[in-house]
């Protein structure tokens, strides 16, 4: 669950219909979520509606769901059960759900959450703002009736340039593409967001250059599946290109790159890391598993040799990159002979930044229907032990790091200490990461970069100190 930090927007010419509604809005679920909710965020400012941090206070209330796996689909409805009761204590008159959840079960949703007074799709949440409109109206002239807006999966919604950013103003995600093709034999995702479908670069240009203009120093770019930008507009991998253009623009700082695939990630682009010294040596590399008998049945299209040499080339030819990957445990059929690579895995290649997911069946994909399907305690003893193993890992990892110099992105202040600050180094994306507590004379903001040297480690986290303030 995101705790969205909304900043007051500009004042408007007044809309009598909309500048005494406040909206609330949680968004649960992934960046690539956050991005679409901030664009909702966006058209309805643009509308005239006002935001609230305070559910008592709402007129509507939004929330963006996650489907990705059980556990994300139970905190969805958990989440609009419990925002529902502001409709009896609260003002609130429309209860609205978007996202994967919406979208993937729209045919029962309205039906088992009567709670709700309408719903938006994926390919459709730039309506928001009609939907909002009518649910108001129905609320006073048809409260027994309820609303959806769905369009087509192909369908790519457009904000028209709207958003509001939620991440501080200082970094924002910048969601290169919509949907994927892969068809993952675990994963729900192409029936929650599609086909692949690429933002057109101009585009992408456009609203990075707006972020700029708003202060955001650092873009983060998204999708389901970075590596293949452009291969449905143009014909070819265009992401080395997009890259290119968005570090011309000036005020950008740091350009960082999620979710690349390791089959997809081309010689071109590693070279990009080397040589654009805006680019994060920094690299999400789902791998899933290490048996290839586990990567078939997956339907991946990598082997545990063919990442090992992808992982061995990416540090020979960027030297310092951060690495981080997502294990899957109990896929239907693992063994022990299984997770005992995955262990083995993780020992020989020690990523930076390690993630792993416990398998979740999820109805509709080809692997919930496969036999030999594990139990989910031993697929969370799993699970458990890869952490276990990784978490020594990254301790060592992060105790070779006194003596340092890196450059750190401000995230704050450390409440009541005047002098110690919260920060990122390259290695660090936010909310997945560790940070680096510093110390500083001199006054830093949000979104500042400074020289660190590090003096110590505890646990995931880098401890450090600003040298020659004064020479600054």
């Amino acid at each position: 669950m995101r705790k969205l930090r909304l900043r007051k927007a500009k004042k408007k010419r007044p809309n009598r219909k909309t500048d005494m509604l406040q909206i609330f809005f949680e968004s649960l679920g992934c960046d690539k979520n956050l991005v679409d909710s901030e664009k909702m965020l966006g058209l309805l400012s643009r509308a005239g509606y006002s935001f609230t941090d305070d559910e008592r206070e709402a007129d509507v209330i939004v929330v963006n769901t996650c489907a990705f796996i059980g556990d994300a689909k139970e905190e969805s409805i958990s989440e609009v059960l419990r925002l529902a009761k502001y409709k009896e204590e609260g003002r609130c008159r429309s209860l609205i759900a978007a996202g994967c959840l919406a979208e993937r079960y729209k045919d029962e949703i309205l039906q088992e959450l009567p709670e709700l007074d309408g719903v938006i799709g994926t390919s459709s949440w730039d309506g928001i703002v009609k939907l909002v409109e009518e649910t108001l109206e129905r609320a006073e002239k048809a409260p027994e009736k309820r609303l959806s807006r769905f369009e087509e999966l192909s369908r790519l919604p457009d904000a028209g340039g709207a958003r509001v950013v939620t991440t501080g103003g200082h970094y924002a995600y910048l969601k290169i593409a919509e949907g994927c093709n892969k068809f993952c034999t675990y994963c729900a995702i192409p029936f929650c967001r599609g086909p692949y479908r690429s933002v057109p670069t101009e585009d992408l240009v456009r609203e990075a250059e707006k972020l700029a203009a708003d202060g955001v120093r650092e873009l983060i770019l998204v999708a389901q599946e970075t590596t293949l930008y452009g291969t449905d507009l143009y014909g070819k991998k265009a992401l080395p290109e997009l890259i290119r253009k968005l570090a011309a623009i000036p005020e950008i700082r740091w350009i960082r790159l999620l979710y690349g695939y390791p089959e997809e990630l081309t010689d071109e682009m590693i070279a990009l890391f080397a040589e654009e010294p805006k680019l994060c040596r920094y690299l999400d590399l789902p791998v899933q598993h290490a048996s290839d008998r586990i990567l078939k049945a997956m339907g991946r299209k990598t082997t545990r040799a063919e990442v090992t040499q992808l992982i061995r080339k990416l540090r020979e030819r960027v030297p310092g990159i951060a690495l981080r990957t997502t294990l899957m445990s109990g896929f239907p059929g693992e063994t022990e002979e299984d997770h005992a690579e995955n262990l083995s895995f993780v020992k020989e290649l020690r990523f930076e930044r390690l993630g792993v997911f416990a398998y979740s069946k999820e109805e509709g994909t080809a692997a919930a229907k496969f036999k030999n399907q594990v139990p989910k305690r031993l697929r969370e003893k799993r699970r458990n032990e890869i952490m276990r193993l990784q978490q020594g890992i990254a301790f060592e990892k992060a105790n070779e790091m006194p003596g340092r110099r890196l450059e750190v992105m401000v995230e704050g202040q450390v409440s009541g200490e005047e002098s110690v600050y919260i920060g990122r180094t390259y290695m660090d994306a936010p909310d997945v990461d560790g940070y680096l507590f510093f110390t500083s004379q001199e006054e830093r903001l949000s979104g500042d970069f400074v020289n660190v040297k590090v003096t110590g480690a505890k646990g995931y986290d880098l401890i450090g100190e600003v040298e020659d303030e004064s020479a600054e």
